[in-house]
């Protein structure tokens, strides 16, 4: 499994990606997503790959759109997270997230904090962030569809941490 950023090329990817209704309510389309990452340079479309199918989506947004969430000037946001509808329960949003602090180390080395909204009602993510070492310090922002839970996760660039 791996993880890497979206390219033109990889639109076919996102055309075969299923999202229900369901998980829309917690979350913006990898298509809509990547419609606004075409319009501003600070948010990237990050695919998880298994083999050649992608399994998980989700946009990293820097600057302006942590602010919300985050004084923290060298954090950077997850958002629009989902996994596709018919590959969901095999672990793939675990793996993602516990591949991501070292890809992100790599790709913006000066980010030392993933920052995260979560829907209230939506407990399974909550839970699954949770195991993998994100921390709900008691924070709750305006999102789109409501009040949501903001969550943070601490990189050590020292010992290059993975999530647990």
């Amino acid at each position: 499994m791996r993880l890497q950023f979206y390219e033109e090329k990889d639109e076919h990817l996102i055309e075969r990606y299923t999202i229900t209704k369901e998980q829309l309510r917690y979350t913006m389309s990898p298509k809509e997503s990547i419609e606004l990452v075409m319009q501003d340079e600070n948010r990237h479309a990050v695919l998880v790959l298994d083999e050649d199918r992608l399994v998980t989506f989700f946009v990293l947004h820097e600057h302006e759109g942590v602010k919300p969430y985050s004084s923290n000037e060298q954090a950077i946001l997850i958002r629009a997270f989902s996994t596709d509808f018919y590959e969901q329960g095999k672990g793939y949003a675990k793996a993602a997230l516990q591949l991501l602090p070292d890809f992100v180390l790599t790709h913006f080395p000066y980010i030392n904090e993933l920052v995260l909204g979560v829907n209230l009602p939506n407990t399974a993510a909550q839970s699954l962030y949770k195991k993998c070492g994100f921390v709900d310090e008691g924070k709750l922002a305006k999102g789109f569809r409501g009040e949501i839970k903001v969550m943070s996760y601490y990189i050590s660039k020292n010992s290059r941490d993975t999530l647990d």
